[in-house]
């Protein structure tokens, strides 16, 4: 795949919980606008877990035609069961998609070396055209496909060139990197680690597959770009400016209960998609299980975009530009945020 950002794209829900094409013609619109090299539909963040699997193509297919052209097409396919990884696969090869992503199969736990024989190679073998590339998350899986079985798929499959990295373990980056062929693609898929996986001369990531571009794809779309030239002072610059938006990807907070104080964590894309109401992008509620976010939750996700507000305010300019608001004020206005939490 080409270096670059590419936006791990939410979907966005109506007020009844049915897609909002409209809304999703928008933001893939604000993304192309931006310079984004990327959208992948129907990832983790665009609730591929809640969607059913004719809403899931529906989106894959509407993304793959609004973006050709423009940019290119990641398609989220992935199972814990690899005939339905494959169909899903074959219908955004047939729907346009550029390429598509396969997270570890979560739940089944199949080791290495299963996910290797019975997952990736089934599915590159029969769709020989079509670009594959595995998705590294063990914190959400409980699966993971290692560097090593990656480099025996990239030297005998010519269409796995690319892995989309989330372990956080820096470690198994530089092995993937030392254990897999010259030119293949390692792409960030953690935010905060981003820069330092395209810095590190061991890792040399290309770029990133984000949950923050949903927010600020011409600032994360140009920090690659500045890194990839090896412009880095200039790339540092805008990685301060956006550090604190990292944090929405998850917020944690201590929540008090009748029997005591408990953690609570609103995981990815929930502070996203709250966030994006507020601002007036096209969003909608999380689909159950993902709920609200409680008080405290939100309070952080205001903390953190009136910080980048008032200290970078270009950052967030693109958003006030296309969808014609005023960011101030709808961080401030207490109406906006009704209906968004809920108490412990």
């Amino acid at each position: 795949m080409d270096a670059g950002c590419y936006t791990a794209l939410v979907t966005p829900f109506t007020p009844e919980g049915g897609l909002d094409t409209q809304g999703l013609d928008r933001l893939i619109n604000y993304q192309v606008k931006s310079g984004i090299t990327g959208i992948l539909a129907v990832g983790t963040t665009g609730e591929s877990p809640t969607l059913k699997w004719e809403e899931h193509n529906q989106v894959i297919a509407h993304v793959a035609a609004a973006a050709k052209g423009q940019c290119l097409c990641i398609a989220g396919t992935g199972s814990n069961n690899t005939q339905e990884a494959l169909d899903g696969a074959a219908h955004a090869q047939k729907a346009g998609a550029d390429a598509v992503l396969l997270v570890d199969p979560y739940y089944n736990g199949p080791s290495s070396l299963e996910i290797r024989k019975e997952y990736i190679a089934p599915i590159a073998e029969a769709l020989p055209d079509l670009t594959i590339i595995p998705y590294i998350i063990p914190g959400r899986t409980g699966a993971q496909l290692l560097p090593e079985d990656l480099a025996i798929l990239a030297e005998t499959h010519k269409n796995v060139t690319t892995v989309k990295e989330a372990t956080g373990n820096l470690d198994n980056m530089k092995r993937t990197r030392s254990c897999c062929p010259q030119g293949f693609t390692i792409l960030s898929g953690d935010d905060g680690l981003t820069f330092e996986m395209m810095t590190d001369p061991d890792i040399r990531a290309a770029g990133v597959i984000s949950v923050i571009s949903n927010l600020i794809p011409k600032a994360l779309t140009d920090m690659t770009a500045l890194l990839n030239r090896g412009e880095t002072e200039e790339a540092d610059k805008i990685q301060t400016a956006i550090t604190p938006l990292m944090g929405l990807v998850t917020i944690t907070t201590m929540e008090e209960t009748p029997f005591g104080p408990v953690t609570c964590r609103a995981r990815n894309p929930l502070a996203i998609k709250t966030l994006m109401q507020i601002l007036g992008m096209p969003s909608g509620h999380c689909r159950q299980p993902i709920g609200k976010m409680t008080e405290k939750g939100l309070a952080k996700v205001l903390e953190i975009t009136r910080t980048v507000q008032k200290n970078n305010p270009e950052i967030l300019q693109p958003i006030a530009d296309f969808f014609d608001i005023d960011i101030q004020e709808r961080l401030t206005e207490p109406r906006l945020r009704e209906n968004l939490t809920y108490g412990y």
